[in-house]
């Protein structure tokens, strides 16, 4: 049954590559070189949507810091390099800094009413006002100081028992565990315990979100062959766990409304949002539905990023036994023979901060930064690029750099001790949480979790 419903697509693909016009500037430079792709299609048959950073890093050597592609009816430009990426993020930044709309993504964003990947408007520079003056400032940062000094000392008991009564120890399963209770406690002010039934339906629909969130639509690629997706059962699939996903949020939502829930649930970012709303204290009314995009953006940036850079960290030194001897000498002539340690033993280490710096250049949680989208004309390399231009800035790609970097490719915390760079957006070189208007809001959130897990990990590996 779906061969010919295909046939037909691939009829009119044909069709059609043929009867519209090819634009044309009278022979002006309009994008960087590329690929050749073939007729309407472009280079969607050879795209890579699996690893497209690895695509992309892959094609950059070929063209260029800068080349583009084209899939379907959308114009793509991808940047490779500390300079490029600083004119987007930082030079031009108001002219690159909206957000393409992306099917999977506006469904599960409520139409975009995230702080991910909401287009840049006045909705959004609200939204952006709220993130960073009341939920993720430095000040709310040190407010949940304790959720992760107590989650970090469980930790620590699980991996004592374990040890004393000689089972293997999965720490790649522990520290996962730890950094998505840790955000799951600051944003919903639950516990998912892993063995739970409640624990395990959280992670399988995690799994189907983000699968959902990075997925392949026909539609966003040709608007006409949306009845593709439909057919598929792809529309079917992103509808359910919509449906799921609102469900949970609403199971959220309805027990922190509770007068008598539990202490441990108050205070947390629901509640916080759940208070200016009632308040109606922000220039925008917060509705349930900006809460339920907002609460998507903490259930899919904030648990799985955070456990994968602690597992890379941890990964890297003990593949390089040097550098975890070095952390650990640190650590231990730091904190003594404490067995429960705090953030404050964390802040004047200088070999350990460099531990996550490079963790963050070699295995950044997302390589490729979540696409931009031009809003105006503007000139990029001397190229001429239109509004409506989807932009990618290929981190991985400068985080290993050989012109950046010297011998990129190798773990070498050492080349940030006597280094001004860091990630905080203002080095090019290093931005493993984007920069500019775009940036992320929780970066203070996700740096202070990844340091406090592998501090924990290293100090007891």
């Amino acid at each position: 049954m779906m061969l010919f419903p295909l046939f037909v697509a691939l009829l009119i693909i044909i069709i059609l590559s043929f009867l519209l016009p090819k634009a044309k500037r009278n022979g002006k430079n309009i994008l960087p070189p590329g690929p050749l792709g073939l007729p309407f299609i472009g280079n969607l048959h050879q795209f890579d949507g699996l690893t497209p950073h690895l695509y992309f890093w892959k094609l950059s050597k070929k063209y260029g810091k800068i080349f583009s592609l084209k899939l379907g009816s959308s114009t793509m430009i991808v940047v490779s390099s500390a300079n490029l990426a600083k004119e987007v993020t930082h030079i031009q930044d108001l002219a690159f800094c909206s957000r393409p709309s992306i099917l999977g993504q506006q469904k599960l964003s409520y139409n975009g009413q995230d702080i991910g990947v909401s287009p840049y408007n006045d909705y959004w520079r609200e939204l952006r006002k709220i993130c960073v003056v009341h939920l993720f400032s430095l000040k709310k940062v040190q407010y949940y100081r304790p959720i992760r000094e107590d989650e970090g000392a469980r930790m620590i008991k699980k991996i004592f028992l374990k040890a004393h009564t000689s089972q293997i120890t999965n720490l790649s399963n522990i520290v996962i565990s730890l950094a998505t209770t840790i955000i799951c406690r600051i944003a919903f002010g639950i516990r998912y315990g892993e063995q739970t039934r409640e624990g395990r339906k959280f992670g399988e629909l995690l799994k189907v979100t983000e699968e959902m969130l990075a997925g392949f639509f026909v539609s966003d690629y040709f608007p006409l062959l949306g009845w593709i997706d439909k057919l598929s059962e792809k529309i079917n699939k992103l509808e359910k766990n919509f449906k799921d996903l609102d469900e949970f949020y609403e199971g959220l939502i309805e027990q922190h409304l509770n007068p008598n829930r539990p202490k441990s649930m108050e205070g947390g970012i629901i509640d916080l949002l759940l208070q200016l709303k009632k308040e109606k204290s922000t220039p925008i009314d917060l509705t349930l539905d900006n809460i339920k995009a907002l609460i998507m953006n903490m259930l899919v940036g904030g648990t799985d990023t955070s456990a994968a850079t602690v597992v890379w960290a941890m990964t890297a030194l003990i593949a390089k036994p040097n550098a975890m001897k070095k952390v650990q000498a640190e650590i231990r002539e730091s904190v003594g023979k404490k067995f429960i340690v705090n953030e404050d033993d964390i802040q004047d280490l200088p070999y350990f901060k460099a531990v996550i710096k490079e963790t963050f250049r070699l295995y950044p949680p997302g390589p490729l930064l979540v696409p931009r989208e031009t809003m105006q004309n503007s000139i990029l390399e001397g190229y001429e690029i239109q509004p409506k231009t989807i932009v990618h800035v290929n981190f991985v790609a400068i985080a290993r750099d050989p012109e950046i970097w010297e011998n990129p490719e190798e773990f070498i915390p050492e080349r940030f001790l006597n280094s001004d760079i860091d990630f905080k957006g203002q080095n090019f070189e290093l931005i493993p949480f984007g920069a500019g208007r775009r940036g992320c809001p929780a970066m203070a959130l996700g740096v202070t979790t990844v340091e406090l897990c592998t501090f924990q990990s290293s100090l007891r590996f």
